[in-house]
């Protein structure tokens, strides 16, 4: 059987919860994931984890407090000024609280979301760019159905 290292092309079922039981993904009910392990589609935390799991594996992997994506971070909780918003994006759209909203990347080349929090009478956002798990315990249930 083969076993799961870096790099490795995985095909699998995985249900990830947050502190209370929510359901945060759950492909089990459909098409199985593929991915390839260190491409960002799983946190690094949770990579490890699966690292020398063979295939065929069904297991959960309850993780602490912060370590599936950090710790939060107060630097990461940022007011943003209409007028950026304006220049990112649509200058009629209305935020809210909770949205969610991608900005891009300095370079252009990827992007990175935020969490709206507060809007303020002259229409700065405040955004949390933390991951919406950060700071909390998270259960990773995973089936390996193919690993190469």
């Amino acid at each position: 059987m083969s076993q799961v290292q870096e790099g490795s092309f995985l095909t699998l079922h995985y249900r990830m919860t947050g502190p209370q039981g929510q359901v945060i993904i759950d492909t089990f009910e459909g098409q199985p994931a593929t991915l390839s392990l260190g491409s960002g589609q799983l946190s690094p935390a949770i990579e490890q984890h699966l690292i020398g799991l063979e295939e065929g594996t069904r297991t959960v992997i309850d993780l602490d407090e912060g370590e599936a994506f950090g710790e939060r971070q107060p630097d990461m909780v940022q007011w943003v000024a209409r007028q950026l918003l304006n220049k990112l994006g649509d200058p009629h759209e209305q935020y809210a609280a909770g949205d969610v909203v991608q900005f891009p990347t300095p370079d252009g080349l990827g992007s990175f979301a935020g969490s709206a929090v507060e809007v303020r009478e002259d229409g700065a956002v405040l955004f949390d760019f933390n991951h919406p798990l950060a700071g909390q315990p998270v259960r990773f249930e995973v089936q390996l159905i193919g690993v190469l």
